[in-house]
């Protein structure tokens, strides 16, 4: 099903954090894993983009979707998820992420986008009116005024990390 315009900056966003677990799986499947690089970029991610994401979806996502009846219970998984995402984030600021972190977090975090994209965004769509979408775009919008809506330039050590 094709995205509600209402929904296209969750899922941009989701693209961006998406992409991280790519390049994170990459470094791990290579061996390559600079960890002190990996947790500057996943704080970098979470203060720029997924604090504000996590607390748009908390304030006007979810009240509206514990609405529908169909994406109800899902909501509640969501916020359990949101918690041990925040956690991993947490942790990744005070670098007290192991190596043995990194396969879940990217694991964590993807099956956590995927379920909203999949299951969350396609059941509000099938059930909510064009108004009601429209409605949740504009709070979506007022919640979103400060997060990035753009991929953040590395900083200095991811710079050095993808020199060849």
């Amino acid at each position: 099903m094709l995205r509600d315009k209402s929904l296209i900056p969750l899922s941009r966003q989701h693209q961006h954090a998406l992409a991280l677990c790519v390049r994170i799986d990459r470094a791990l499947q290579a061996g390559e894993v600079d960890l002190e690089a990996w947790q500057a970029e996943i704080q970098q991610i979470f203060e720029h983009e997924v604090r504000i994401h996590f607390a748009a979806e908390e304030k006007a996502l979810f009240p509206v979707a514990t609405r529908v009846e169909d994406v109800k219970p899902l909501v509640d998984e969501l916020l359990a998820e949101h918690l041990a995402l925040r956690d991993l984030f947490a942790r990744s600021t005070t670098r007290g992420l192991a190596s043995s972190d990194l396969p879940i977090f990217v694991e964590t975090l993807s099956q956590h986008i995927r379920k909203e994209e999949r299951q969350l965004f396609e059941g509000l769509q099938k059930a909510m009116s064009a108004e009601e979408l429209a409605s949740l775009g504009m709070a979506l919008e007022r919640e979103l005024e400060g997060a990035t809506q753009a991929c953040s330039l590395p900083d200095s050590a991811t710079k050095q990390r993808l020199q060849p």
